[in-house]
């Protein structure tokens, strides 16, 4: 394996049209739980110019109000540019409510060891959870300080700092590795798209290019151990003006940014999208479950780095098949630390989800919980306090 390397990774803003579409799928699946914890639901949304499609397979006693739910999402972000905004954007659906099926209905709070085995996935997936000790958050740096850059990139927009911001932006951090550590950070990226062209008010390149270093970079980094030195490229709207954005210019699709929600690319991830599914698709939560393995396994001095294998398949309970990568780096054997995963974390789709509440989340949580994941990562996230981030298994792993 390389030790010495770059590597790069992105993220966006909540205002992308891909993840407004992930945001607008998980405020669906929130507003379901929230009624009926006991609710199915897959939800997809696509959105191109000024139309929004929104497609959704659903059982449960809950009432949910689809276009309103799509309006209140565009209009928090903040769209409301001419071009596109919630009142004049043409919403369509596709609605299928499916037949009654007990296989949903079981409370997994109350639910003794045997019967929890007794509750099968159905659906068939490879997820993978991974951790490593490049930052606090046991998440690899690329990734963590592109979304570090893209949330600071909507703050000075909210806080109207710079206030000509619109929703829709683009990060991305190159990091340079040596002896498999981080070194420097090679290059920046910030694309962000101006709410007024310069001949209306808006700033030209020079001022733009002044504002986000000062107001978006510098701050970023101003409590980063790694920081940019004198040789890092900082490229800033690197094809000059960005003068609209969002979805009058791209197109956005529910689950497209997989890599964003998980390891920004340094690890692998399924591909199967999370955000809009309710939590007894085990292709969502399953890939929570190893997520919380690896964290732990890094947390408890196992490895430098972890990576978790989970292989479910239609009609078993537990995985098929669970692996451990350390890269070379563990304390131990892998399958040494693959049999203690294996012993200490419970990888089954009722355990999974009466380990984190995953279906009482939403109702527990002011403004819901799943629309929360959809834009800055499903993991490695320090400011929402969720379950699969805690590392309260390092005494058992560590015997």
């Amino acid at each position: 394996m390389k030790k010495d390397f770059i590597f790069t990774s992105e993220s966006v803003t909540e205002g992308h049209p891909d993840k407004l579409c992930d945001q607008i799928s998980d405020a669906i699946v929130d507003h379901f739980l929230q009624q009926d914890p006991y609710s199915r639901v897959i939800a997809e949304c696509a959105v191109s110019t000024a139309i929004m499609f929104i497609a959704a397979r659903f059982e449960s006693n809950a009432y949910v109000d689809f276009p309103n739910i799509a309006r209140q999402v565009v209009n928090q972000i903040g769209y409301d540019q001419h071009a596109f905004n919630a009142k004049t954007c043409s919403i369509v659906t596709s609605l299928k409510e499916l037949p009654h099926d007990e296989y949903g209905y079981f409370d997994e709070r109350v639910l003794s060891d045997v019967e929890i085995d007794l509750i099968q996935a159905r659906n068939q997936v490879t997820v993978f959870g991974f951790a490593c000790n490049q930052t606090s958050a046991l998440i690899p740096l690329p990734i963590w300080l592109a979304h570090r850059l893209a949330r600071r990139l909507t703050s000075v927009r909210l806080q109207k700092m710079l206030p000509y911001l619109t929703p829709d932006g683009k990060t991305q951090v190159g990091v340079e590795y040596r002896n498999g550590k981080p070194y420097r950070i090679h290059s920046i990226t910030v694309i962000a798209s101006q709410h007024k062209p310069t001949e209306a008010g808006g700033p030209d390149m020079k001022r733009l290019e002044g504002d986000i270093k000062e107001a978006v970079i510098d701050s970023v980094f101003l409590d980063e151990d790694i920081k940019p030195d004198r040789n890092t490229r900082i490229f800033i709207n690197p094809d000059g003006s960005f003068i609209v954005g969002g979805p009058s210019v791209h197109s956005g699709l529910t689950g497209r940014k997989n890599a964003i929600d998980t390891y920004g690319e340094y690890s692998r991830q399924s591909g199967a999208a999370l955000s809009g599914k309710d939590p007894m698709r085990i292709d969502r939560i399953g890939a929570y479950a190893a997520r919380y393995a690896a964290k732990n396994v890094v947390a408890a001095g196992l490895a430098d780095e972890c990576e978790i294998q989970l292989s479910y398949t239609i009609g078993l309970s537990r995985p098929v098949s669970v692996q451990v990568e350390t890269f070379g780096g563990g304390t131990m054997p892998d399958q040494k630390i693959a049999e203690l995963v294996e012993s200490h974390f419970d990888f089954r789709l009722a355990g999974i989800m009466k380990q984190f509440n995953l279906r009482y989340l939403p109702s527990i949580l002011k403004g819901g919980f799943y629309r929360k994941l959809a834009a800055y990562g499903h993991v490695g996230r320090m400011d929402i306090g969720l379950p699969w981030e805690l590392t309260d298994k390092i005494q058992e792993l560590q015997g």
